[in-house]
This record gives structure tokens, sequence and C-alpha cells, in this order.
């Protein structure tokens, strides 16, 4: 499968970018933003500066991308940054971050870590609503005992008028698909789940659900803990 997104992240790093498209199942293709993999401190979002302050111990950054959060830790922190895409890896590690490994989080199992951030809805990885519960469990596998995971997501019934909501599956459930320079990869599936649905799955595997923040777009920043 060729790494669409890794291929536009190194060519913008080079200084040589073209448009990443988004494509989806429910209207026009939308430009993806390179940039906002690039941000520093003073570009978070005031979600994402919350999670920063919550952060202890040691630190697992999962999908973590071109490093862009791990950059803000690794000096304070025992910090291993996770991401599937070989060309974000090969980006993080230009950037300076030292601990960056290509690998699917969900085949990994090599440590325990005191806190796992998965931000930028970075819990879309578990794709469906059907894999919520195992992902959760997975990711609190990771934990040592007093550990943490920091996540973000959105409710996004707002995209849905009235009571058209899909009757075939949740409605946070989409796919996308990206496209560069010409070139398409794969569908993918990616979940945005709402903050009720969210802490009943988590609860279901022993986790206990705290909020952090939550803004007037109805994303919010949360705490799991085992109980």
């Amino acid at each position: 499968m060729p790494d669409i997104l890794g291929e536009a992240l190194v060519d913008y790093y080079n200084g040589k970018a073209e448009t990443l498209w988004i494509n989806n199942k429910y209207g026009d293709p939308e430009e993806m933003p390179i940039e906002v993999f690039f941000r520093e401190k003073e570009d978070l979002t005031t979600l994402e500066q919350t999670a920063l302050l919550h952060c202890r111990g040691s630190i697992l950054d999962v999908g973590a991308a071109t490093g862009a959060i791990s950059l803000l830790l690794q000096d304070d922190f025992d910090l291993t940054a996770i991401e599937l895409s070989e060309g974000a890896c090969q980006v993080m590690k230009a950037l300076g971050v030292r601990n960056g490994i290509i690998g699917d989080v969900f085949h990994y199992k090599n440590a325990k870590f005191d806190t796992l951030i998965l931000l930028m809805n970075g819990i879309g990885l578990a794709g469906t609503l059907n894999n919520l519960s195992s992902s959760l469990k997975h990711f609190k596998s990771l934990l040592s005992e007093s550990g943490q995971i920091l996540l973000d997501s959105s409710d996004i019934s707002y995209l849905y008028e009235g009571d058209k909501k899909p009757d075939d599956c949740y409605f946070g459930e989409l796919q996308y698909q990206y496209e560069y320079k010409n070139k398409k990869g794969g569908w993918f599936n990616w979940l945005y789940v709402d903050r009720k649905t969210l802490e009943k799955h988590a609860n279901d595997v022993g986790l206990m659900c705290e909020l952090l923040f939550e803004d007037e777009n109805d994303q919010y920043l949360v705490k799991l803990i085992s109980k």
C-alpha cells in the first residue's frame, strides 16, 4: 500500500509539497493542510496544551506523525513515539525525535508507560465502534500500574440534520482516502466518538473517564485510568 501521507510530509519537509487531498464518502474532497503536522507549541490548541500539562512519567505518543507533540515532551520525559507511516517517521527523525518507532501500535507489546497520548483524534485508529472496546483494552495493556491515557475526540452528530443519522452504522464511523500527486491510497476507517459512548466502552474494559477539557464544538479531552 503506498504511503501517500508520508510522501506528502517528506515533500513538505523538503520544501516542495503539493496539495494533499482527503477524500470521503459523504461529500467533496477536502484539502488537508499539511502544515498542521509541523506545528510548534504556540500553534497548539487549548485542548492540546491542556493535554501536555497532564503528561507524566514515561510516555508513548501514539500515531505521532511527524512528532510535533513528541518534540515538545522528549526533553522532560522518557518518550517513545510510534507511527505507522514510514515517511512520517523519516521526517520525525529528521526533525529530532530521538526515540521513534515505525509500527502498528496494535501489535506493540514491548513496554509499559505512565502516559499514552492519542491526540488529533488518535482514538480514530480504532476505525469502528465495534473495535473501540478492544482498542481501549490494548491501550490499557500498555499502561503501568498507575498509568493514564490522554485522548481527544468529537461528537460529530452536528453533521447530520435532524434525525438523519445513518441507520446501518454508528454516526461517528467515517471512511477516508489520501490523494497526492494524482496517486490515491487505500480507503481507511476513522472513528469519531461522542463522550458518553466513549465512557461506556471505557467502563466495559475497566477504565474510568475524567473530562479534562471540552469546547463549544463538542471536541473534548479525557483522561482514562484503571479502576
